[in-house]
């Protein structure tokens, strides 16, 4: 445990490196166990075809010799030197069948290469053998006991060939410490490279790091991290961090824009309240006239109050991702009562408005009724608030898998530049207008969300002093086709494409 949370505490630098270290360090020790264990076999094979290539020769030799005495038995049985057939450094001796020595090499002087009692039983069976003993002297040697062989397969006399291994020993020592030492400094090489790379690699981390200390500490998410001008990780990173910023500086201002909207939304019904409450208090109102008017207006307040709370309830629901009811709802059913409560709306309104249904599919979607009919119904009630005299026509299209609910008003119009911001919350065109008509400015998020909640979406068309469009665009049950396709189609078919938008998505 404690090991771990030391690695974890590491510094990713310090890390890198060691991984570096130890990968190389790794491939040093399997490299160099190859190279020597490669150069000792190619050496060690070396000297037996080496030893094996003078007892060959020897053998010849005395092969010649047995069958000249054979052909004649009065041939005197002579062998050249043995010192002929090597080197002064390999070692020659040759016994009789019996094991007794017949000959040596000048070289061994009153010494014998050792015969053991396996050597001498192969080969008396005519196999050679190769073995390591221990010299006089404490070193190595390598002995090649090879037997010599007549035509009839008996063994005339027994070869032995025989070198020191101190040579090999010494140049395998040499190759180990040159590997060692050469290893060792490649390591501390790669120790203070892998460093220096590390520093260098990370180097950019670091100046993000220190960059968003200073955004942090100075509460300012205007500033942004300056972009490296790469497409590698470092600068998908800095491209990721500084749309976070963004994003965060978006929520942030959002926030308090929605703290102040809601405390000046507030304030207004609360201040009226608190006036009327005060006149009462005082007595001021005893005329029973004023006094009727004073409770009409806290009955106002109190039910704009209530309003305002239940949507911010509503939006809140939303934020936490509150699943909506799935059912299948009949839009033309709908879109028809949502027509007749419009009806009674416009006639409240006291203006030269009419309503009418337009073009009626039967439309079939999956969602929640009492959530489409709050949806059609704050388009509907903006459509009679902004419209002074003229008409509101409710719609409902169907085609290629989506449902089109169209409510188009000949009010007075959205500007341009104000389109983008309609979906936000306590947005207002004009907001001393909509603050006189009671409106809180949460109809269209609510719609909006609403919509996106059923998979659809809103659509935007409006010229000033002409009138607006609103389009939803829902999903038919039970497949719902692309929703691109259908948002294509629907810009297309708009009669007025001078001013169409999409609110983002969340």
């Amino acid at each position: 445990m404690l090991r771990a949370t030391f690695y974890q505490n590491m510094p990713i630098r310090l890390r890198l490196t060691l991984w570096y270290v130890g990968l190389l360090a790794a491939t040093l020790v399997l490299f160099s166990l190859l190279l020597v264990g490669s150069v000792y076999i190619a050496m060690n094979q070396q000297l037996s075809r080496e030893l094996e290539s003078v007892a060959r020769r020897v053998a010849a030799s005395v092969l010649v010799v047995h069958q000249a005495r054979q052909a004649d038995a009065n041939t005197p049985l002579a062998m050249p030197p043995l010192d002929a057939f090597g080197s002064p450094d390999i070692f020659v001796e040759l016994r009789l069948p019996d094991g007794n020595i017949w000959m040596r090499s000048a070289n061994l002087g009153e010494e014998s290469l050792e015969l053991s009692q396996e050597a001498y039983r192969q080969a008396y069976r005519g196999l050679p053998t190769l073995r390591t003993v221990r010299g006089s002297e404490g070193g190595r040697m390598r002995i090649l006991t090879y037997p010599v062989i007549d035509e009839s397969g008996r063994p005339i006399a027994i070869v032995q060939v025989g070198k020191s291994l101190d040579e090999i020993d010494r140049n395998m020592r040499r190759l180990i410490t040159v590997v060692l030492f050469g290893g060792v400094l490649a390591l501390l090489a790669a120790l203070v490279v892998g460093a220096w790379l590390a520093q260098r690699a990370l180097a950019p981390v670091d100046q993000v790091t220190q960059a968003a200390l200073r955004i942090s500490r100075a509460e300012d998410l205007d500033k942004r991290i300056p972009e490296p001008g790469t497409s590698d990780e470092i600068g998908r990173l800095v491209s990721a961090f500084n749309e976070m910023l963004a994003r965060l500086d978006d929520v942030f201002r959002d926030q308090q824009r929605f703290v102040a909207d809601v405390s000046h939304e507030l304030r207004t019904p609360l201040t009226s309240l608190q006036a009327t409450i005060d006149l009462l208090k005082r007595g001021v109102l005893d005329d029973p006239e004023a006094r009727s008017q004073a409770i009409k207006t806290v009955e106002s307040e109190v039910a704009r109050l209530n309003r305002l709370v239940a949507d911010l309830l509503l939006l809140a629901r939303a934020d936490e991702g509150e699943p909506i009811e799935r059912k299948p709802v009949e839009l033309d059913t709908l879109l028809l009562e949502v027509y007749l409560q419009a009806k009674v709306l416009a006639e409240a309104s006291g203006k030269a408005i009419r309503v009418r249904l337009g073009h009626e599919d039967q439309a079939l979607v999956l969602g929640d009724r009492d959530r489409l009919k709050q949806l059609l119904l704050n388009l509907v009630d903006n459509a009679i608030k902004y419209t002074r005299e003229g008409e509101v026509v409710l719609s409902l299209y169907r085609d290629d898998g989506w449902v089109r609910l169209v409510v188009q008003d000949t009010g007075i119009g959205i500007p341009e530049e104000a389109i983008p911001h309609l979906f936000r919350r306590f947005y207002r065109v004009d907001k001393a207008r909509s603050r006189e008509l009671g409106g809180s400015g949460l109809g269209l998020a609510i719609v909006r969300w609403i919509a996106e909640a059923h998979g659809g979406y809103v659509t935007v068309e409006s010229r000033e002093g002409k009138g607006s469009t609103f389009t939803v665009h829902l999903p038919l049950a039970p497949q719902p086709a692309p929703r691109e396709a259908a948002r294509g189609e629907a810009g297309a078919r708009g009669p007025r494409a001078e001013v169409t938008g999409a609110p983002p998505r969340r």
